[in-house]
């Protein structure tokens, strides 16, 4: 098992031979523009560690690794159409630098690219990764609306917004994993088990992102901190409140996430607040460490070596040990 920056090397040099110029250039240019604009290309480094976890070479999982990120890229390039996103990575979003129309085109491309790419496996193995792509692409849609629900839904309960996180993130961290254990023909039951692991700590990552949203370090985490307040987003950390709070503070959270004001510094410096002495910063803490551990108990069971669980676990806390 190699480091992460060796499978982000390898997995960019994959992705470079399959953005190439095809005709019509007006669909293809926006699917190679949106591929080429970066990110951590966390999932496919999870496809192509997984594979050689299970004692295959992670070259054999290049491909289904690829079909992750060009599936989560599509999803990208909708998810920014439907909230009128103008940047994406620091770049103009697909739909803002062409129009919506292309956004639509070439994210529905992207769709159908995706699943090309499991055709270069043998049947068998063609079978398992593509049933679990369609169930994976389906719950992400599932995921995106229900978020998109809760943006006019008043009572939004807890383990709704667990679910939300769970279908519109983890399970395709989940699924990126245990594509890399079908690729290496490893057990079903461990193929379950990494899928597992993977979505718990997709949970746990989401909400990591949530608590950084609010309380990062805006050098360290790469984005808009308070970003979620001034979208009023009913995060994790919102939900908590409401269940922590007392009569008083509950009416003015629910005033302030329903405003939009001139003065956003005052809004998110109260929201902070609120979300400090509630207890629901700490209780989102808990719920991060919660979902952690549950991915390293599932680690227990999987038939692979001490030595690769202690690599795996090692990247599981790296990922959770991001600066606030």
């Amino acid at each position: 098992m190699q480091n992460v920056q060796f499978y982000q090397d390898a997995f960019t040099l994959h992705l470079e031979g399959f953005i190439k110029d095809r005709e019509p250039v007006s669909l293809y240019s926006p699917i190679n523009y949106i591929l080429q604009l970066g990110g951590k290309r966390l999932r496919p480094v999870l496809t192509l560690m997984t594979a050689e976890i299970f004692n295959s070479d992670y070259n054999k999982a290049l491909d289904a690794a690829l079909s992750i990120e060009v599936f989560h890229n599509f999803s990208l390039v909708h998810d920014d159409i439907m909230d009128d996103a103008p940047l994406r990575r620091g770049n103009q979003t697909v739909h803002e630098k062409w129009n919506i129309n292309t956004g639509i085109l070439s994210g529905d491309a992207m769709l159908i690219m995706a699943y090309q790419l499991f055709e270069y496996y043998e049947p068998k193995t063609f079978q398992a990764l593509a049933k679990l792509f369609s169930k994976t692409a389906l719950e992400v849609c599932e995921g995106q609306q229900y978020d998109v629900d809760f943006e006019t839904c008043s009572d939004v309960a807890i383990a709704d917004y667990l679910k939300m996180i769970e279908y519109k993130t983890a399970v395709l961290v989940g699924a990126a994993m245990k594509m890399g254990a079908i690729v290496a023909n490893a057990s079903v039951e461990d193929q379950d088990s990494i899928y597992e692991f993977g979505k718990n700590l997709g949970i746990a990552f989401q909400l990591q992102d949530d608590y950084l949203d609010v309380f990062g370090n805006p050098k360290t985490f790469g984005k808009q901190v308070g970003g979620d307040i001034i979208e009023n987003k009913k995060t994790y950390l919102y939900l908590k409140a409401l269940e922590f709070s007392n009569e008083t503070d509950k009416l003015q959270l629910t005033q302030l996430f329903s405003s939009n004001p001139e003065d956003l510094s005052t809004k998110i410096n109260t929201i902070k607040q609120i979300f400090v002495s509630s207890g629901s910063a700490e209780a989102t803490k808990e719920a991060i460490q919660e979902y952690t551990h549950k991915a390293f108990g599932v680690l227990k069971t999987i038939n692979i070596s001490e030595d690769k669980k202690a690599l795996l676990q090692a990247f599981g806390n790296n990922l959770m040990n991001r600066s606030v």
